[in-house]
């Protein structure tokens, strides 16, 4: 499997469990369990989902599976979508980066790159 399939199958097997949950929360469902209930619809275990979420890559009949428990067409989890609206958890990423950038002087902002770098 190739590194984009792989990155393209979490990044988009992420998205859809930000889907899920955000539509069960606008129906008042609890946050607490959330990704249980997710890995259910998925029908795989909650380790696996969480195996998933960090590091394990989606093989084929998996990828399958996931895409007709989400509706998804066949072939969806491997494609590269526009990414949805920030996250409220990557907005305040996003605004906490930026309270550091602008806090900082240019040789933490170096360090502050070069952490990004290395995580990518």
């Amino acid at each position: 499997m190739s590194d984009n399939l792989t990155v393209n199958r979490r990044q988009n097997v992420l998205a859809l469990f930000q889907r899920y949950a955000e539509s069960q929360m606008r129906a008042g469902v609890p946050p607490k369990g959330m990704e249980q209930a997710f890995a259910q619809q998925l029908q795989i275990s909650p380790s696996m989902w969480s195996q998933i979420k960090s590091s394990r890559p989606i093989g084929d009949k998996l990828a399958h599976q996931i895409e007709v428990a989400c509706e998804q067409p066949l072939g969806w989890l491997d494609g590269e979508h526009v990414p949805q609206s920030p996250s409220a958890a990557e907005q305040q990423f996003l605004a906490l980066a930026q309270e550091v950038w602008r806090g900082t002087n240019a040789e933490g902002r170096k360090r502050l790159k070069q952490l990004l770098k290395e995580l990518r």
